[in-house]
This record gives structure tokens, sequence and C-alpha cells, in this order.
């Protein structure tokens, strides 16, 4: 199920338990009964704004909304040494793996990069063997992952990331609309690291909520964006040798 269609399952439950008919909700909207319907029938297209109109008709927040939807997720939030292997080895599998993670359709794929339908969909049928997805009719699919999926710290996709894509990330200027790049130094106690690490954690599902909800947006209106959310314990190793030496005791 998409992530639209499970908003659109959400909206319904909560009419349900509200007793509030679509006829009821028309009303409130401007709508007719029938528009209204089709608006919520499988691959109706609703507007964001008409999502901000029906939080409003049923008094419940979006913020709320968009909370519920996240629980739905999967909650599975790494693979395996011998998943992530199968994913790396394969520059097509791995593109596909991340375009899933991003809840990209196969026409999303398709259109963007230069694969064929044959190689994308092999790819498909690939994820599902590894449990990454499940695989549906048409090509569509399920996450039985979650989309803020934390990759093996020292694991092949990782290493990948440190051999290949690192330095072309932080080439950039950080510079554009809406970027950032910082780099903070201190020293605190191992519980505050802790907690922390809890809220840059939560961060990363911000972004990934947010990207849920605005995959109705046209794609003139969208521009991709990654986090990467970094923090250890560490001293630039150039530092590290001027240190003065621990007085032994």
């Amino acid at each position: 199920m998409s992530s639209t269609q499970s908003l659109v399952g959400l909206i319904k439950a909560e009419l349900k338990s509200q007793g509030l008919s679509y006829a009821a909700l028309a009303a409130q909207l401007g709508l007719s009964e029938s528009s209204v319907k089709r608006m919520l029938a499988p691959g109706g297209e609703m507007p964001l704004s008409r999502v901000d109109e029906i939080c409003r008709a049923l008094k419940l927040e979006f913020a709320e909304l968009a909370a519920r939807l996240a629980a739905q997720a999967p909650t599975q939030r790494e693979l395996s040494l011998q998943q992530e292997k199968a994913v790396v080895a394969s520059p097509t599998l791995l593109l596909v793996a991340i375009c899933c993670l991003s809840l990209w359709s196969l026409e999303d794929v398709l259109v963007r990069y230069r694969l064929t339908e044959a190689q994308a969909v092999a790819a498909l049928v690939k994820l599902d063997r590894l449990g990454v997805i499940e695989l549906r009719p048409n090509n569509r699919y399920k996450l039985k992952v979650a989309k803020t999926l934390r990759w093996r710290p020292q694991g092949p996709v990782m290493q990948f990331f440190r051999e290949r894509v690192m330095v072309d990330f932080f080439a950039g200027g950080f510079d554009g609309e809406g970027e950032l790049l910082t780099l903070v130094h201190g020293e605190f106690g191992a519980g505050h690291a802790r907690e922390l690490a809890e809220r840059l954690q939560r961060a990363a599902d911000d972004f990934a909520r947010q990207h849920l909800l605005d995959q109705k947006l046209p794609s003139a209106e969208k521009r991709p964006y990654s986090v990467v959310i970094g923090l250890r314990s560490w001293v630039f190793g150039a530092f590290r040798d001027l240190e003065r030496p621990t007085p032994s005791r």
C-alpha cells in the first residue's frame, strides 16, 4: 500500500469512528458527494490542500494524522550482513533499493534513470526475495523495512558510501536553498550523548515523514535532498598528534 492509500485509509477510518458520512464531509468541503467518493477511492487524487480541509472537518490536527501514518510504517531498521552484501553487489540493485526507500513507483524509476523495464522489474523481484520489499501485482510494492533504514556501521553499504559517495556528497557548497552543513565540537557526558543521538534520530524520522507527506506534490515543485547525520567520540588525527601525554597515575 502506498503512503497516499494509507493516508486515505486513515481518513476513512476517522470518518467512520466519528459517524461522519461522505455526504456530511462533502457539505463541509463545499463539494458534491460524488467528488468526495472519487477523491477517497483507490487511485483517487487528493491535493494536499484537501487534506488540510478534511483535517479541519474532522477536528484533527494534521500532525496527528501524519504521526498515525508514520506509526503504520515498518519498524525493521537494519538489514542483515548478507542482505547488504547482495544489495551493494549490483549498482542497479542498489539504485532500485534506494528508490524503493524513497517510495518511488516503477514508472518514476524508468522516467529518471536509463534502465529498461525488465532490468527494473528484475531488481524489484530480487529485493522481494531479499525481504526488503513485498512485491505486489502490477509491480507495486510495500516496504518491509523502515524508510529510515540504518545501514550497518561497518557494513558493505556504508563502505561503499565511504569509498564512492562521501567525497561527492561533501564536495558541494551546501549554500543552496534549504541546504546546511555545520560542524560542532564539544565535550559532555556519555548519557547526554545518548540523548542527543535519540534527538538526531527523531530528526531523521521527521525528514522521512515529510517525504511521505510531499509525495503528491508535482515533480516540478520537488527537489531531491539527502541528510547525513553523524555523531561520534572523535578528535581530528592532526590534533591528536599535538595532545600532551596523559599523566600516569
